[in-house]
């Protein structure tokens, strides 16, 4: 599986540099996994009754070798990717595609970042590194190089590596073999299918046209939505897991998921698929910040 690390020759005479590297680093898909990181470590000191102020330090070098880790994960993925972004027309001005910044530069600076930022969270415990090598080894190999393009679980796949998020935070102040960040990483990962899908059906041509593996691709949109309506109901039991939470994340919990599971069966009765995906999409992504940031605030 042989990547070409020479410069692209169609390079934009002005190139906008912060633009071309806030593209690069998908800054909003970089800020949406850290703050899984943060929850996770927030909520590992309410059980261990500490104060923030003892794991400052700790905090520190989790966010960072964190952040450090997954740039570095997505700067390889834009690397390899190039080919297909080029196609689509999300991606095509990327500057991996314009030539704005070499494909070898990009390489070289993927792999940097992700060793700097593995070395980093060695410092906190080693149980957190391991979880961020296995969720940068899983986006980069086993769904961006291996499944992305030929097989349709490249979502499942894929949800592994957000889904470890949580993990890498508690991980770096006690073990994370605990129910409450287990509970988070279920429902990371299945949180994550029906929010990929949905952008999958958005943009069905340009991965039609990438010959890009995705379920609705390969198996229509109707098959797509009852697969998003089987994991949003899958999503509504989970916050029974962690009753220590209390009953106000509990209600939130629940009333997002119901929230979601009636616009996903309102997709049963749409005209407009493409408009009805731009629906869950935004859905999706609030319900993932909501139900965070309730989960820091019970708890505060």
């Amino acid at each position: 599986m042989e990547k070409s690390l020479q410069v692209n020759t169609n390079a934009d005479s002005s190139p906008n540099t912060f633009s071309d590297f806030k593209s690069l680093f998908k800054v909003i898909v970089l800020v949406s996994n850290v703050l899984p990181v943060f929850t996770g470590f927030w909520l590992s000191l309410f059980y261990m009754e500490a104060s923030f102020k003892e794991y400052w330090g700790v905090f520190v070098l989790t966010i960072i070798g964190s952040t450090l880790i997954m740039a570095g994960a997505l700067l390889l993925n834009n690397w390899y990717d190039s080919d297909i972004d080029a196609v689509m027309e999300r991606t095509k001005l990327r500057p991996t595609v314009t030539g704005n910044i070499s494909l070898r530069l990009v390489f070289m600076m993927g792999i940097a970042l992700s060793i700097l930022g593995l070395i980093i969270l060695l410092f906190t415990t080693v149980e957190a590194a391991i979880y961020a090598a296995v969720g940068w080894f899983t986006y980069v190999v086993l769904y961006t190089m291996w499944s992305k393009r030929r097989y349709t679980v490249n979502t499942m796949i894929g949800s592994v590596s957000g889904a470890v998020t949580p993990l890498i935070g508690w991980a770096s102040i006690q073990s994370a073999f605990h129910i409450v960040p287990i509970v988070l990483f279920v429902i990371l990962f299945i949180w994550q299918i029906p929010h990929t899908y949905a952008i999958a059906i958005k943009k069905h041509d340009e991965y039609k046209a990438a010959k890009v593996a995705m379920v609705p691709v390969i198996c229509g949109f109707e098959y797509t939505k009852r697969q998003m309506l089987v994991y949003i109901v899958c999503l509504i039991p989970l916050p029974l897991l962690i009753p220590s939470l209390g009953w106000e994340f509990f209600t939130i919990a629940t009333l997002l998921s119901i929230g979601w599971l009636m616009l996903a069966i309102k997709g049963f009765f749409v005209n407009d698929d493409l408009k009805w995906a731009h629906w869950m999409f935004l859905y999706s992504i609030n319900y993932l910040m909501i139900l965070f940031a309730t989960m820091i605030i019970v708890v505060f």
